[in-house]
């Protein structure tokens, strides 16, 4: 069975008797930049909504829902709920407008001040009660997700065969330094927490002034994966400086915690994700032809080189010294230029979308 693809004929009539059945029928739509996943968002030309288009045999809409119910619970600021089919994948949501932090921090705005505010919503996130029914972030999820080293990236360096000879004892090895936060199940953990799924909501007070973006793949894990994913961001630097004092006051409001352990788990979590997010990159880059992530990969490079500095990341280290020479170093010009022009593709590669 085939999806329906976001922009067919098909797909397009589901979304027009949507619409029409929540009264929007003569609605204009304007079609928003896709992202890496299938979804598609529309806005409603002056209505003060967005329409969601999430396919549902690659990402259905109802993790979507469910969160999105518990963190309004919560008195957190997700998307209000307007109208659902849950069957066909659709739904009516509030539209939060065009303040992101992406934007605003390019325009200037003061960086402190919004990333306290993101700290303080989590810290009010991991404070409350769990959500029913979400799946755990447990040591296959991650596996999954660090696999895609292996898969992706790690070929462009020594080969694809000889990267699929040693993905068994890389997987082996990367699942021992993660094994004791593979247990953790402290938090929701929304895995994708950073500057391009944050905004600033004018007119809301405290942490219902940060809104919340793109949570439906959400697990239940350590607390130190989203804090770890807004303070090491992939897509941007965060000042040194900031980094450390935004952890401070992540942790001064939670002496309830064990920090030392708090902190093992954002090290060796930082490596899990920096690792999973060169892999997507390249895959984004090689397989679906999404050049632009290429530029990210210096950054997300130098993000997991620092993680591995880690004392507790030591086999993980050894084990890349040994296998992959070069992990280190940028990919050359050649190799990118490659990515660039040529589909780069792996029986192997995962299918995991989101970053």
């Amino acid at each position: 069975m085939t999806e329906t693809r976001a922009s067919s004929p098909d797909r397009d009539s589901q979304r027009a008797a949507f619409l029409a059945r929540a009264g929007f029928a003569d609605a204009p739509l304007l079609a928003l930049p896709a992202d890496a996943s299938t979804r598609r968002y529309f806005r409603l030309s002056g209505e003060g909504l967005l329409l969601m288009d999430s396919p549902p045999l690659s990402e259905p809409i109802g993790p979507f829902i469910q969160v999105a119910r518990h963190l309004h619970g919560l008195g957190l600021s997700a998307p209000a709920l307007v109208q659902v089919d849950e069957e066909a994948g659709l739904a009516l949501i509030e539209d939060f407008g065009h303040d992101t932090y992406t934007r605003l921090l390019a325009a200037g705005h003061p960086e402190a001040a919004l990333y306290r505010l993101a700290v303080d919503a989590l810290v009010a996130l991991h404070r409350a009660p769990l959500a029913a029914d979400v799946a755990p972030y447990d040591a296959r999820q991650l596996s999954d997700e660090f696999a895609l080293l292996i898969d992706w990236y790690i070929p462009l360096l020594i080969g694809k065969d000889a990267a699929l000879d040693l993905r068994e004892s890389f997987l082996r090895v990367f699942a021992e330094v993660c094994g004791e936060v593979a247990q953790r199940r402290e938090a929701l953990v929304l895995r994708d927490f950073h500057v391009d799924n944050l905004m600033l909501l004018e007119g809301r007070e405290g942490v219902a002034a940060c809104g919340l973006l793109d949570f439906q793949d959400a697990l239940i894990g350590s607390a130190a994966y989203d804090l770890m994913s807004l303070l090491e961001d992939a897509r941007r630097d965060v000042p040194e400086a900031l980094r450390v004092a935004l952890l401070t006051h992540y942790l001064m409001q939670r002496p309830e915690l064990a920090t030392p352990r708090f902190l093992e788990d954002y090290r060796r979590l930082a490596a899990q994700r920096h690792a999973k997010v060169l892999g997507i990159f390249v895959r984004l880059a090689g397989r679906d032809g999404k050049h632009g992530y290429l530029a990210h990969l210096p950054r997300t490079l130098g993000l997991f080189v620092r993680a591995l500095q880690a004392e507790a990341l030591a086999p993980l280290r050894d084990w890349l010294d040994h296998h992959v020479p070069a992990w280190r170093e940028a990919l050359p010009p050649a190799t990118l230029a490659m990515l660039r022009e040529t589909p780069y593709r792996l029986v192997q590669g995962s299918s995991h979308g989101h970053l």
